[in-house]
């Protein structure tokens, strides 16, 4: 056997792992996330989130929402989005109240853009930091909403690796 078919041969097989495992052991992590870091809202001055969130949920309700029952909203919304990714159960109202979370993930690129770029340079700030990779959080959510949401996963198909593709040397 050629070195390279070896290494193709151990390819297709990371690649079946892959396409088996990567959607769970993604809603596994990203509910983690989710989990851990709505706890910390729960208790006072504990989540490094928590003056960018308050801020973000008095814009985002016109200040009618007080701070803490805001916090506490949120804190209830990112644990049982987490307990549900995590027990795999559900799903559907996961991944809708995922969207949800995102708005308000994302709020603060349009609402508080020179809180979170006030580093030198118009750098991002620890919360731009922290808002930024939050991004990741969302493309996960697409992944596992594209991966489970109405029976969605992901599929192999039976061509040929790309390489052997657009090869057309032989």
């Amino acid at each position: 056997m050629r070195l390279r078919d070896a290494f193709e041969q151990v390819e297709e097989q990371l690649h079946a792992a892959l396409v088996r495992h990567s959607i769970k052991a993604l809603r596994i992590t990203v509910g983690a996330v989710f989990l851990g870091f709505g706890a910390l809202k729960f208790f006072p001055g504990v989540s490094p989130a928590q003056g960018l969130s308050i801020k973000t949920i008095e814009l985002l309700t016109f200040g009618l929402v007080p701070w803490r029952a805001g916090l506490v909203g949120i804190a209830t919304l990112e644990c049982f989005i987490g307990v549900c990714l995590l027990a795999n159960r559900w799903m559907r109202l996961a991944v809708w109240l995922l969207a949800v979370e995102f708005v308000g993930i994302l709020a603060p690129l349009v609402l508080l853009p020179g809180r979170l770029f006030s580093g030198p340079h118009d750098a991002p700030t620890l919360e731009g930091q922290y808002v930024l990779k939050d991004i990741i959080l969302v493309a996960a959510g697409m992944a596992i909403a594209a991966g489970t949401f109405r029976g969605g996963r992901l599929v192999r198909d039976d061509l040929p690796p790309a390489a052997d593709r657009h090869d057309t040397s032989h």
